[in-house]
């Protein structure tokens, strides 16, 4: 099934997304802690409510996670143009939840970055938590998957050894535009792609991940509990716009779009903030 976290008059809500239409979830607001698969599948749905697709603000995914924990250095074509060591162990490091926006939000470029690049990447949502997960394990965890943009402001990221501080702006990272259950996609042979202004910048394949999905939320689950609405962000294949010759960043006006096959497209406008 596919869901959408959306608004709609004011009021935020989940909803299963049926060709042009959203049904809403009786008692289901947000995606969050409390998200099971269960839950999802036995919601009543109130087929009395349906909304328009093109009627409703979509929200991100999952509005307010506990935990949003990121992988570096994921696929060999990233590693190749930084130029990185193979790394042993998942490259990991966090978002906040305010770093979150919607498919139908703009990327407000902030003043003080002249750097802002894109990364797409498969989002995983965890539906069922637990701590010290094992790899044959983790498939039975997972919620979800939808797309995610990993904007990164590379001048910040590069300041010093630490680069947090070119990861966690505020209402920098699109996530979405809907969840799609494990059931409904072949995830680990799927296709993952980023256009900028109609050019295709990133092409590659999920089962190129060096660390896959169950081999991500293993690790992952033994240095912290994971919860349900929790997300992964998987990593980014080759050709991120700072490795460019020349480098390429985003500017105003410009139209960046992240397609996973059977997962969903993401597009975003990019503006400036005011």
């Amino acid at each position: 099934m596919k869901y959408a976290s959306f608004r709609f008059d004011g009021i935020d809500q989940v909803g299963e997304v049926r060709g042009d239409s959203i049904i809403p979830l009786d008692g289901v607001s947000a995606i969050g802690p409390t998200t099971t698969p269960d839950v999802l599948r036995s919601a009543p749905r109130k087929t009395a409510d349906a909304v328009d697709a093109g009627d409703v603000s979509l929200l991100p995914v999952v509005v307010d996670p506990r935990k949003i924990v990121c992988v570096g250095l994921n696929y060999m074509s990233h590693i190749t143009e930084t130029g990185r060591d193979l790394p042993e162990y998942p490259v990991l490091f966090p978002k906040y939840a305010a770093g979150l926006i919607g498919a139908d939000d703009d990327l407000a470029l902030p003043p003080e970055s002249t750097q802002v690049d894109w990364e797409g990447e498969l989002a995983v949502v965890i539906g069922r938590g637990g701590r010290r997960i094992a790899e044959d394990d983790a498939p039975d965890h997972v919620l979800g998957y939808t797309v995610a943009n990993d904007i990164t402001m590379r001048d910040y990221q590069y300041k010093n050894h630490q680069f947090m501080a070119g990861k966690i702006w505020d209402r920098t990272t699109p996530l979405g535009p809907h969840l799609v259950t494990p059931d409904e996609v072949d995830v680990a042979n799927a296709g993952i792609r980023t256009v900028l202004n109609g050019d295709t910048v990133q092409d590659s394949s999920l089962s190129l991940l060096i660390f896959p999905i169950a081999r991500l939320i293993s690790p992952i689950s033994e240095v912290t509990e994971l919860t349900p609405g929790d997300v992964i962000l998987t990593g980014t294949p080759g050709g991120v716009g700072f490795r460019m010759d020349p480098k390429v960043f985003l500017k105003d006006g410009d139209v960046v779009t992240v397609t996973i096959d059977g997962v969903g497209e993401l597009q975003t406008r990019v503006t400036v903030e005011s």
